[in-house]
């Protein structure tokens, strides 16, 4: 085993810990990755304030991107020094949800507890996600990585690997937007923008953005929102209504885990509307509706996890939108950090006011 750097979990709420962690040698299918950059994902900040529970001590982070620094037996397609995208979508590719074309709820559970990380003192370390990428170094499935050029840079590349697959795909996945269709996105932070581009890219006639702050519409319009609604305002599910030239929406993305916005989602709704449920909730939080009227005028609601991404299938296409400059990745980064200042990067991040920070690993 090695030692290396990570940021280290020990109890909710508290702040990271910088440390030295053991990461062992690839086995069988797995690779060894050497970071560049990792993004903080508010979901990663969900984790480590102990929304959905889980195992400590652990390390948190799952936007990354590296160079492949070791292989391990069984692993093709891969060899030390290629450029690759390292996701949490850890795909044993032969249960039903997989042989479906639905890796991101793949059914084959995995233990982040007997992973390839441990404490100095041989303890039990999590590694959360299937990734733990708050480190220098990650041990992790072959499948979760996806090659890419090594003229794209890292910090850019780290993006892809959640904020924007979720959010693309969640337009182009879970809500099949066609040419024409309208779409309003609820959220304008990191996957909100991300899905704003994403029904920029299909297509959309009209994008109506919905966030708190006239700050976040204005970035909203940045991406490609033809308008925006203030969510503080009374009713603005009729706003919206009028920036669509008197009608409703086709799609409904929730980007952001308030329940507020999941009980007023279907409202923006018109007749065979579709909401896509992408925000986090808390565990135990519970929204309303009134079930009657989906059915009436034939709405639906579907949760989309990881933008329902095929990543060797989607991710290479998202790249090279980003090299045409149709997809925007470097405007997104809005501050850049070491990982001793990861626990000032979280703060920035739950301020509200950043599109995505991202921790930038000093190899010289």
């Amino acid at each position: 085993m090695q030692k290396i750097k990570a940021a280290v979990c020990h109890a909710f709420g508290a702040p990271l810990v910088v440390e030295d962690i053991m990461i062992r040698a690839p086995e069988m299918g797995e690779v060894e990755v050497t970071l560049d950059a990792v993004a903080i994902c508010h979901s990663d900040i969900s984790y480590a304030d102990g929304a959905w529970g889980g195992s400590l001590p652990a390390v948190y982070g799952h936007e990354a991107a590296g160079v492949v620094s070791a292989v391990g037996p069984g692993v093709t397609g891969l060899s030390e020094g290629d450029s690759v995208i390292v996701t949490l979508i850890r795909a044993c590719g032969t249960c039903p949800s997989c042989a479906s074309g639905k890796p991101t709820v793949c059914e084959t559970p995995y233990d982040g507890d007997k992973g390839p990380i441990r404490t100095t003192d041989d303890g039990k370390l999590h590694q959360a996600m299937a990734c733990g990428a708050f480190a220098e170094k990650v041990v992790v499935d072959q499948k979760q990585l996806v090659k890419i050029s090594a003229d794209i840079s890292k910090e850019a590349a780290s993006l892809i690997a959640c904020g924007v697959i979720t959010g693309v795909g969640a337009v182009v996945n879970a809500a099949g937007l066609r040419a024409g269709q309208d779409v309003v996105v609820i959220g304008a932070g990191g996957v909100g923008l991300n899905a704003i581009q994403g029904a920029r890219i299909a297509g959309a006639r009209r994008i109506v953005a919905v966030d708190m702050t006239e700050e976040k519409l204005d970035d909203a319009k940045a991406f490609g929102a033809t308008h925006g609604v203030l969510a503080t305002g009374k009713s603005p599910w009729r706003a919206s209504y009028k920036a669509l030239g008197g009608k409703g929406a086709e799609a409904v993305i929730v980007t952001v885990g308030a329940i507020p916005a999941y009980e007023q989602a279907p409202k923006y709704l018109g007749r065979g509307g579709k909401v896509v449920m992408v925000g986090m909730p808390h565990s135990g939080d519970t929204a309303t509706y009134e079930p009657v009227i989906l059915a009436a005028i034939g709405q639906g609601m579907v949760g989309s996890k990881m933008g329902d991404v095929v990543i060797q299938r989607d991710i290479p296409w998202m790249v090279d939108l980003y090299e045409q400059g149709r997809l925007q990745l470097d405007s997104l980064i809005s501050g850049r950090w070491s990982l001793d200042q990861i626990n000032e990067a979280i703060a920035d991040t739950k301020s509200g006011t950043a599109r995505r920070n991202v921790i930038l690993f000093d190899r010289s």
